[in-house]
């Protein structure tokens, strides 16, 4: 396993880790979660990721109950949760959702809870908020730093304005930014990593957790030929999931990337996720396997990365057409 630093901090993650988000308590049980976290650790990776709304906080409490029965060193892996969106659904009340003192605050200490743990690791805004004063939110994060309740905050699926404001009020204030963001990342959504967030890697330095490094499972191939039953995007209530990716044009082009990673005689999953790898700025790539032959399969990514020759990187921009127009200077 690689081992990189989180942007300017002196975390180390995994390249390769793993998030629960949709599997837990959705698509997989304890024992299965249990199966595919103890793979995931035994192969190096030391970040789990989660949040607050997924599977409305069951997605916590699972990842809860494995950790406490592994009984893992404590030092020895690292752990996330994210607050934005409430874990109550729609019976969500005022204060329970958003990016307040209130909300960040209760929301970190419900985790806790859920989670059995005495402290987050990294603690996500996992959206921004244009209802709560970007001061706010830095000194609420500041403060949690403080009581030992997280040891590093970040963004997630905020823009480079958002985050480059957010460090403009920290370094203002004496009070400590956000190290780390988690944007969507993968051959088919690139413009933020790759043009958006170019300036923000090179000024105050920011560690990257992606997420949806296969485009929800689209990068396997498994959707070429049709939706097959039980994968994600048959899932009741991701509609809005299925819709985004099972498009033509995106079809062809993974249909048309399929047939470069047989001729490389790699799975077109490794060769996505190793892809995702190349670029220096991902600390890590979340893997979501809900199965032990794919997490397998997923952590050979790092043997496919010693493929991706700059001859290969071309012949898979020319297949994909998804690399940003960047500015010239």
């Amino acid at each position: 396993m690689e081992y990189r630093r989180m942007g300017k901090t002196g975390l180390q993650l995994s390249v390769l880790s793993y998030g629960s988000w949709v599997s837990f308590h959705k698509q997989i049980d304890d024992s299965i979660a249990d199966e595919l976290m103890g793979i995931a650790y035994d192969n190096g990776i030391n970040f789990f990721d989660n949040a607050e709304v997924y599977a409305l906080g069951e997605s916590e409490r699972m990842m809860g109950r494995i950790l406490k029965n592994k009984n893992w060193d404590r030092t020895s892996y690292t752990i996330s949760s994210k607050a934005f969106f409430g874990w109550r659904g729609k019976a969500n009340k005022p204060n329970q959702t958003g990016l307040s003192r209130k909300h960040l605050v209760e929301a970190c200490n419900e985790a806790l809870v859920r989670l059995q743990h005495d402290y987050l690791d990294i603690f996500f805004c996992h959206r921004p908020d244009k209802n709560v004063p970007v001061e706010e939110v830095v000194w609420t994060m500041n403060l949690l730093i403080q009581q030992g309740k997280i040891l590093y905050w970040g963004t997630s699926e905020w823009n480079g304005v958002e985050i480059m404001e957010a460090h403009r009020v920290a370094n203002q204030l004496g009070l400590i930014g956000p190290s780390v963001e988690q944007p969507q990342y993968n051959l088919l959504e690139r413009s933020k990593m790759e043009n958006e967030f170019s300036t923000i890697f090179k000024t105050v330095g920011m560690g990257t957790t992606i997420w949806s490094p296969l485009a929800s499972g689209l990068l396997t191939g498994k959707y070429n030929n049709g939706i097959p039953e039980g994968s994600r995007f048959a899932l009741e209530g991701f509609d809005w999931l299925r819709n985004q990716w099972m498009v033509d044009e995106k079809l062809n082009r993974v249909r048309e990337l399929t047939k470069l990673a047989e001729e490389l005689g790699v799975s077109l999953s490794t060769l996505s996720i190793a892809w995702t790898t190349k670029n220096p700025n991902v600390t890590t790539a979340i893997l979501g396997a809900t199965k032990k032959e794919q997490l397998i399969e997923n952590l050979k990514a790092l043997e496919v990365a010693t493929k991706l020759t700059p001859d290969v990187l071309t012949r898979i921009d020319d297949i994909m057409q998804t690399a940003p127009k960047l500015p010239e200077y």
